[in-house]
């Protein structure tokens, strides 16, 4: 079965939204180290315990955000923000510009999927992922067929 999409062009702030998040997920531990070095104030009572791991984790959370609001202004990044189809086969996604201009990419080139009520999201990266919201497909059977899908290449539960 091929799946063919509606075109979607995925907005910037949704975009920098998704992958901010998405790597704040992954990276959850660095509030645990924010929360032992802040414990050491009970060690020595002192302000800056709390001080300096604020201002790394502020400078921590800066560095992700300007990442991808970078990948929004870089010109390799700019076919993520135009208007595109998608046709999903359990082979491959093509994804098309046009009827003429599209690029494959193999299901293996994704690392992991999230699927959401009201769309799915695949991580190829941490920078590049392809937002499909369920009111771009056709119909509720071609969203059963995308979920089997992943459900068997093992990127859902």
């Amino acid at each position: 079965m091929i799946v063919r999409t509606k075109k979607y062009q995925l907005q910037t702030k949704k975009y920098i939204g998704l992958a901010l998040g998405s790597v704040l997920k992954q990276q959850w531990w660095v509030f645990v180290i924010y929360i032992a070095i802040c414990a050491g104030y009970f060690w020595i009572p002192n302000i800056w315990w709390f001080i300096g791991p604020s201002i790394a984790l502020v400078l921590y959370f800066l560095f992700w955000l300007i990442q991808f609001a970078g990948v929004t202004q870089l010109e390799q990044g700019k076919f993520l923000f135009e208007k595109l189809a998608y046709e999903i086969t359990s082979h491959q996604i093509l994804i098309k510009l046009s009827a003429k201009q599209g690029m494959p990419m193999k299901w293996e080139q994704i690392k992991r999927a999230k699927s959401n009520k009201d769309s799915f999201i695949l991580f190829a990266s941490k920078a590049q992922l392809i937002h499909l919201p369920h009111r771009i497909f056709n119909n509720e059977n071609e969203i059963r067929f995308l979920e089997t899908v992943l459900k068997r290449k093992g990127y859902i539960k």
